[in-house]
């Protein structure tokens, strides 16, 4: 959506509740499952790690069925839209992901799943290390786990970098503050800007149900 330059702006609602709680718990979590992990607090790494599996169902799910800006829909764009949107020299006032931010949620997404799919069957019996679901693959398989485990943390750790380097980037050329939006939950938007569209509560109640399943057939399947 584009804004006429120069026009008056109130503060829109932009981000809801849940989106943010996820956004800043992976920006705790992470640190903590590396933290565990060098430290060989793998009991906590194996609990820390299932939250995170838990908190991406729920992130999943909330982008077909949350809040409008939540919604995979609302900022997943094409790849003339993203060069474009790159080209510009200044950053015009959006509601939700930009097109170049929502391929960087998706792939960061992708990669936290990839990292947790592969933790749940990495490690060697032997050393006592290992994924709750470790015990139904073969050791050939848990051994390539573990490999792709530590190289897929190196690509999370890239998004990341590359994320903090995009927010320093877009707060200096573009003049555009990302961060205090995720924090507050609003933004200064033109008076014709449609802000978000929040989604019903019982959407939410019913992703948290799933993400718990999901937990507990983890937990019974590493029983």
């Amino acid at each position: 959506m584009s804004f006429h330059e120069g026009a008056a702006t109130v503060r829109t609602p932009l981000w809801d509740w849940p989106v943010r709680l996820i956004h800043w718990s992976f920006a705790v979590l992470i640190p903590a499952l590396w933290w565990t992990a060098e430290n060989g607090e793998m009991g906590w790494h194996t609990v820390i790690g299932t939250v995170l599996m838990q908190l991406l169902v729920i992130r999943v799910l909330w982008g077909f069925v949350g809040g409008s800006t939540a919604r995979f829909s609302s900022f997943v764009r094409g790849p003339g839209a993203v060069f474009a949107h790159l080209r510009s020299p200044a950053e015009e006032p959006s509601v939700g992901h930009n097109p170049a931010g929502g391929w960087s949620v998706l792939a960061l997404l992708g990669l936290m799943a990839l990292q947790v799919a592969l933790g749940l069957v990495a490690g060697d019996p032997d050393d006592g290390t290992t994924g709750p679901l470790n015990h139904l693959v073969s050791s050939t398989t848990a051994g390539r786990a573990t490999e792709l485990h530590g190289i897929v943390f190196y690509l999370i750790l890239a998004m990341i970098v590359l994320h903090l380097a995009a927010i320093v980037y877009y707060r200096v050329i573009k003049r555009d503050n990302l961060i205090a939006p995720m924090i507050t939950g609003s933004k200064p938007l033109p008076a014709s800007a449609d802000g978000l569209v929040k989604a019903p509560v019982w959407r939410l109640i019913a992703c948290i149900v799933v993400a718990w399943l999901v937990g507990w057939v983890v937990w019974v399947g590493a029983a």
